[in-house]
């Protein structure tokens, strides 16, 4: 079942340095949440605290609360593993484990959590791909290697890997950065879809890509170099490409600024 995020009081940092300053914002399930806005502004910091991917980096902490359905995942008593079943994510560039075929790169994290059973994996494996729209372009093939696959096929593979462990958010950091006109479209198409499904937070500079994946958009700045990023304003996307609240949006938005 897909989950509701909600941001209470956020404040983001790396040990001394304060990345992004009193975040307040609620994703809504089974929609696309995007984050725009001009680099260094704290866009992915943000989506790495709903999953606390930013914890990898050393003195990264967080004030505040970032609930899933109401639940604190920053409680000390919550296994981050755990955080990071529930809420997945893809990352910019396409990261499949290149030796590794493409039947063992969805059922990757299945594996580590200990199932061995191989006609379940090997269901698990058609019903991701399936999911991903990349099951009748592989389907052949399945034991050639993950980094045999184009770079939207990657991709592709990598959201088939992510939904595997049948997590209930999904988290994408600029999905289609490194993608070709041809293959960006397939993996909005792909988003669509899967909203069905999963609550979904997308970052991406492509303002035209916010404007056609999403449901509700979030407008991240900076007021000067060095000081935190804070978020703006989140609304319909319509009304944030439209008629936005504040100056600022409308500004980053018409090409004013940024």
């Amino acid at each position: 079942m897909a989950k509701n995020i909600q941001m209470k009081n956020v404040d983001i940092y790396y040990g001394k340095f304060h990345a992004v300053q009193d975040v307040n914002l609620s994703i809504p399930p089974r929609a696309v949440t995007a984050f725009i806005g001009p680099s260094g502004c704290g866009k992915s910091t943000v989506l790495r605290t709903m999953n606390r991917m930013h914890e990898v980096i050393p003195g990264a902490r967080v004030e505040g609360r970032v609930e899933l359905d109401g639940d604190d995942i920053y409680r000390p008593e919550v296994d981050p593993v755990e955080v990071r079943r529930a809420v997945g994510m893809v990352f910019q560039r396409p990261n499949p484990f290149p030796t590794m075929s493409i039947r063992d790169n969805v059922v990757a994290g299945l594996k580590l959590q200990g199932v061995r059973n191989k006609s379940q994996l090997e269901e698990v494996a058609e019903r991701s791909l399936r999911a991903a729209n990349l099951w009748n372009e592989v389907k052949d093939r399945l034991g050639r290697p993950g980094g045999s696959l184009s770079g939207g096929q990657q991709q592709r593979l990598c959201i088939a890997r992510a939904i595997a462990v049948q997590p209930e958010v999904l988290l994408m950091d600029e999905p289609c950065s490194a993608l070709d006109p041809i293959s960006t479209l397939a993996i909005e198409e792909l988003i669509g879809e899967l909203k069905k499904h999963y609550t979904i937070v997308i970052v991406t500079h492509n303002m035209q890509q916010a404007a056609r994946v999403s449901d509700q958009t979030g407008f991240f700045n900076l007021k000067a170099a060095g000081q935190p990023g804070r978020l703006i304003e989140l609304d319909n996307t319509e009304k944030i490409f439209s008629n936005p609240t504040e100056k600022a949006t409308e500004d980053y938005i018409s090409g004013r600024f940024g």
